[in-house]
């Protein structure tokens, strides 16, 4: 599935899928739909971090997912498992945790969290989701 509500894949593969009563949501970032802007994030012209909102990215990805779920038929009250991809976790691990706490304080999906050496962009958190229909 892909749509103008959702950012565009980055490759071939679907942003959402369905087996059975099971909702597969691919690799979600918080890149903005239609463009490939990353919230929270602002490089110089040769590509270095000028400044980094870490939240604002994880607010966006949280708003990517939700959206890519109810596309799909499904809702943020069915996820039942999240695998949380970091880039940094020493520095981000502690506002992530506030910010899960706060979304998912009346559903408590499974969870994993890992962190990665690298993400497809430059973005810092990516999230792979699997919800009931």
């Amino acid at each position: 599935m892909t749509n103008d509500k959702l950012p565009k894949p980055m490759g071939l593969y679907p942003m959402t899928r369905q087996v059975g009563d099971l909702i597969f949501v691919s690799g979600m970032g918080p890149r903005e739909a239609g463009t490939d802007n990353i919230p929270g994030l602002e490089m110089d012209k040769y590509g270095n971090y000028k400044s980094l909102d870490f939240e604002a990215q994880v607010h966006s990805v949280f708003k990517n997912v939700k959206i890519a779920l109810e596309e799909a038929g499904s809702n943020w009250d069915k996820i039942v498992d999240v695998t949380v991809f970091l880039v940094n976790m020493k520095r981000d691990f502690t506002a992530f945790n506030k910010l899960y706490a706060e979304y998912f304080k009346d559903n408590m999906p499974c969870r994993t969290t890992v962190e990665v050496n690298a993400l497809p962009s430059p973005i810092a958190v990516e999230l792979k989701v699997i919800a009931t229909k």
